[in-house]
């Protein structure tokens, strides 16, 4: 076996056997109720304590379990995908030490270890971004790494915080210490780092950013690690956030990123920016469910999300591919013709992200607008999470019949090759857990029983929504919308909606355009400019000139020497007369 490929069969074969065994071991565990939690001591000193400590229970061991599935899925995805690279091996290993991160955030009850799992996500997710090293991938990476960095210095906030307690142990402090004054400004930095983890709103510039990544990277980010690890921080937190004024504020803004994602994706034509959109919208939905109270809905819908979402940019990545890499959705069309299969795997996940009944996406999607439904809600909210339902499934029918029922906009299709069958492999093995994960994980977490009764019209209201937005999809797919740039408020308001409110502007290029400009001034007038003048290079030109001066003198010139003594002799006699 070539040495180049060595490294990624190993690296598959590994993370699926381990995702098989935590899989037996979360159908033992939730079926036993169990939990273990395992401290050992790494350092003792006098009174000080090292310990490395992990928990292990039913929702660790299912959430490894998809982590380590999908990342064994796209490591041997990318053998075909990165077929090209030269470094495939340094590749593999960037993408091990972001799934091993992610797992020891996974399985951390200490806050001190969950911070080495977050930076870690941080800093290897900044190295994946600018793979492809050009201007676009530095500019996608920086903004990544330090809209990351202000979730890093709130859990930093936190673990210096919890030395009032004395141990990091969070798990300890949940429930008796809710009320304290401590715990309220733990859970606020808490919500703060998970809102910049999982890019709600204002710091979400950076995730459609990051897809200057490579695709496979793209897929392991947005499906199962990096985005979810702010919603799983909450949901190990909730007992420590229900009924306090910060989730009520993030149940707003979390609905409000679920919007704002579905109406930029509408304008979008980047196929991978559209799939970053939808992610957007998803994670305002989980945040927004677990505001509410219902982390065991949020957990379930992060788990079936994960599965088609990843299927998803591989469908993507493999077109792209094909089309050498165009990602522009108006120049592809009819590719049901020249990949079915592909297309029957994108179109199935798409589904599954809709909603559709019986696939993996309806089961937590149905089950989370139904309790919405059923809770004391105020209207806004409720118009919010139906709203951003039909937003879904009219971005998705756009992007179908772009991708499949338009026809084929290149001059020429010689550039399309035969399906991957490494890729395909890869794909099909996903299409089957995204169709059979919702309905059994749906069987093993919700294992008691619970009525949701509601009048007809609320249970149909999800199909009319979803049918709405099909119908809308359609049709402004095949309207043409520059038609409407005649009238000016019409496309003000087309273009503010189009570039995700304006945020990118507001908080990235917003808020650094100043610094950098008053910093060109600087440079310009100071360093380049005054302290020139008056320090190192206006002393050089100074003593430069002295020096020119003071050489005429020593030249040995006759006539410098008989100049000098005349202008000497009228020197003294001027003086003598005065």
């Amino acid at each position: 076996m070539n040495n180049k490929y060595s490294i990624c069969f190993i690296s598959f074969f590994f993370l699926f056997f381990f995702s098989m065994i935590n899989f037996f071991f979360f159908i033992y565990f939730i079926m036993n109720n169990l939990m273990i939690f395992m401290e050992w001591e790494m350092i003792s000193f006098n009174s000080k304590m090292i310990v490395f400590s992990i928990i292990l229970d039913w929702m660790s061991l299912i959430f490894m379990m998809f982590v380590s599935l999908i990342s064994s899925v796209v490591i041997y995805y990318s053998k075909s995908y990165m077929m090209s690279e030269l470094n495939l091996n340094r590749f593999i290993l960037l993408v091990l030490l972001f799934v091993f991160s992610m797992i020891l955030l996974i399985i951390s009850p200490n806050i001190i270890s969950i911070f080495l799992g977050w930076d870690g996500l941080g800093l290897v997710s900044y190295c994946l971004v600018i793979y492809y090293q050009n201007v676009k991938s530095f500019n996608a990476g920086m903004l990544t790494l330090l809209s990351n960095r202000v979730g890093d210095v709130c859990i930093l906030m936190v673990i210096t915080w919890m030395i009032n307690y004395g141990g990091w142990n969070y798990i300890f402090y949940l429930n008796f210490m809710k009320n304290d004054y401590s715990m309220l400004f733990i859970s606020s930095m808490i919500i703060m780092a998970a809102m910049t983890k999982s890019a709600q709103i204002p710091f979400s510039s950076w995730l459609p950013a990051a897809m200057a990544a490579p695709t496979p990277v793209s897929a392991l980010v947005h499906s199962s690690t990096l985005v979810t690890a702010g919603v799983y921080l909450l949901i190990r937190f909730n007992y420590l956030l229900l009924d306090t004024l910060f989730i009520k504020i993030l149940l707003l803004i979390s609905g409000l990123t679920m919007f704002m994602a579905g109406i930029s994706a509408n304008y979008e034509f980047d196929l991978k920016k559209i799939i970053a959109l939808s992610t957007l919208s998803q994670l305002g939905l989980m945040m927004s469910i677990l505001s509410m109270g219902m982390y065991d809905l949020a957990f379930f819908h992060l788990l079936t999300h994960a599965m088609f979402k990843a299927l998803l940019f591989m469908c993507a990545g493999m077109i792209i591919h094909m089309m050498m890499d165009i990602q522009d959705i108006r120049f592809m069309g009819g590719m049901s013709f020249y990949m079915p299969l592909t297309c029957m795997c994108m179109l199935m996940s798409n589904l599954s992200l809709c909603g559709i009944p019986f696939l993996a996406g309806f089961y937590s999607k149905d089950m989370i607008l139904e309790m919405v439904s059923l809770s004391n809600l105020n209207f806004f909210i409720y118009f919010l999470y139906y709203i951003s339902t039909g937003l879904t499934m009219f971005y998705t029918s756009r992007l179908l019949i772009y991708l499949m029922i338009n026809e084929y906009n290149l001059l020429s299709i010689y550039n399309l090759y035969e399906e991957d069958y490494i890729m395909l492999k890869s794909m099909i093995l996903l299409l089957f857990i995204s169709v059979v994960s919702g309905s059994f994980l749906m069987w093993m977490i919700f294992s008691y029983f619970e009525i949701i009764y509601l009048p007809l019209f609320m249970k149909l209201l999800v199909i009319i929504v979803t049918m709405i937005g099909a119908v809308m999809g359609y049709l402004i797919s095949n309207m043409k919308i520059y038609s409407i740039s005649k009238f000016k408020l019409v496309y003000k308001l087309s273009n503010f909606l189009c570039v995700m409110w304006f945020l990118p502007n507001l908080f990235t290029y917003g808020l650094n355009y100043n610094f950098f400009f008053l910093g060109q001034n600087l440079l310009k007038n100071m360093d380049m400019g005054w302290s020139e003048l008056y320090s190192g290079q206006g002393i050089f030109n100074i003593m430069k000139n002295y020096s020119i001066f003071y050489n005429m003198f020593q030249m040995n010139n006759f006539k410098i020497y008989l100049f000098s003594f005349v202008l000497w002799m009228i020197i003294m006699l001027l003086i003598y007369m005065l």
